[in-house]
């Protein structure tokens, strides 16, 4: 790898994990656990109800620390889990877990359009598909170790 792939990848992985510090920051100030706030985002993201698959899929976060989120969530009151198909589960918020969704993941999702709606069309669009293709790349440089 020659210096300047070295910079930009340095200068990329810093910016993901401020990213990701921030995203750790409002979580805190919204006094959720990370998991927590991934799981009510996910689910914020597909309304009142999403497949256990999907939160798995999409949230990053181990199937160990979304169970052990959930179980705390539901001894909370905040969501039930009901039979999909075969051995898929939905996980459904509670109105309880309705309006803490609405004051945390929902906020954070209306900051994130608000960004987004801010910026020019074309940008978005670029933004996105090389954030893709990046993801793309890399799934099959990790299929390749």
């Amino acid at each position: 790898m020659n210096d300047q792939n070295l910079k930009v990848m340095k200068r990329y992985n810093h910016l993901i994990g401020e990213i990701d510090r921030v995203y750790h920051e409002i979580a805190l100030k919204l006094e959720l656990s990370d998991s927590v706030m991934m799981i009510l985002y996910t689910i914020c993201d597909s309304g009142v109800r999403c497949p256990l698959q999907d939160i798995c899929k999409r949230s990053g976060l181990s199937k160990q620390t979304i169970n052990s989120a959930l179980r705390k969530m539901e001894a909370e009151g905040l969501i039930f889990l009901t039979s999909s198909s075969g051995k898929n589960k939905d996980v459904c918020l509670t109105e309880e877990g309705i309006c803490l969704m609405n004051r945390t993941a929902g906020r954070v999702l209306q900051m994130e359009n608000d960004i987004m709606a801010a910026w020019p069309k074309e940008d978005v669009e670029k933004y996105l598909e090389l954030t893709k293709r990046f993801l793309l790349d890399l799934q099959q440089k990790a299929k390749e170790l």
